[in-house]
C-alpha cells in the first residue's frame, strides 16, 4: 500500500490540494482532514498546509492551535508519525509547541513572493531523508510573516543538535541563522516556510521539491 498523507485544512487555508496533487503525483495517497476532526484514519503522515488559518486575525496559527485536529496531530507526532508544516503550516506547529520559536514579521515589512536557493543543512529528519547533505534547493516562498526568531538559547540548542533542517541561501526575510527550517528533538517533525509542493512540475518551474516530499512519504512508510 502506498504511503496516505492526511492534509490538515483550516478556514482560510490554500494550499491544500497543491499538496494534495505532489503527493499523488509521487506515488503517494492523499486526503484533506478539516480542522473539527478528532482522528487522523489511516494517516502515515500529516502535513499542515499553507495558507491563513482563520484569517490570520490574531496572529498566524494563534487560533487554528486550539482545532481539534490539533489534539490529533499532537497524538500523532508524540507517537513519532511524520508531521510536516509548510507555511502557515509552520506557523501552527510553533503555536501549538510542537516546534521551538515563532515566525514574525518579514525585515522590511514586505510581503515575499519568489524563488529562493535553500541549503539541505542535514538529512536527518522526515522531511530530507531523500535529499543530500549540501544540496541546494530552489523553492517559492509566500509570505509575510515568515521571519523565524528564537532565543538565543534556542538557536543555541538547534545548532548543537543539528535541528535546523534548511537554510535560505539569501536570506530574504530576516530569518535568524537564515533559518527557513527546523525539526524537533525527534526529527520526526519540521517546519518550513517555503513551499516544496508548488516545485514538483517542470510546468512551475522546478522540480526541485519533489525529495522533499518523497522524504515525507518515505517516512510514513518506516
Amino acid at each position: 500500500m502506498p504511503p496516505h498523507v492526511a492534509v490538515v485544512r483550516f478556514p482560510g487555508t490554500n494550499c491544500e490540494f497543491d499538496v494534495v496533487e505532489a503527493v499523488e503525483s509521487l506515488g503517494g495517497t492523499a486526503a484533506v482532514v478539516f480542522h473539527d476532526a478528532d482522528t487522523l484514519v489511516g494517516a502515515d503522515a500529516v502535513v499542515v498546509a499553507g495558507g491563513f488559518a482563520h484569517g490570520d486575525y490574531l496572529r498566524p496559527g494563534a487560533i487554528a492551535r486550539f482545532s481539534p485536529v490539533m489534539a490529533a496531530v499532537a497524538e500523532f507526532a508524540a507517537e513519532g508519525g511524520p508531521v510536516i508544516g509548510i507555511c502557515n503550516g509552520f506557523q501552527v506547529l510553533t503555536e501549538a509547541g510542537l516546534l521551538p520559536g515563532a515566525l514574525q514579521k518579514n525585515a522590511g515589512l514586505k510581503f515575499r513572493c519568489e524563488m529562493v536557493s535553500l541549503r539541505v543543512e542535514t538529512t536527518d529528519s522526515a522531511l530530507t531523508s531523500a535529499a543530500d547533505d549540501g544540496q541546494i534547493v530552489r523553492i517559492p516562498i509566500n509570505h509575510f510573516e515568515g521571519n523565524y526568531t528564537c532565543s538565543n538559547e534556542t538557536l543555541a540548542e538547534l545548532r548543537s543538535e543539528d535541528r535546523v533542517v534548511l537554510r535560505y541561501i539569501d536570506n530574504p526575510n530576516g530569518s535568524v541563522d537564515g533559518i527557513a527550517g527546523v525539526c524537533n528533538a525527534g526529527r520526526n517533525v519540521v517546519g518550513l516556510m517555503p513551499h516544496p509542493e508548488r516545485a514538483c512540475h517542470e510546468l512551475l518551474g522546478s522540480t526541485d521539491g519533489r525529495p522533499l516530499i518523497t522524504s515525507i512519504l518515505d517516512s510514513g512508510t518506516v
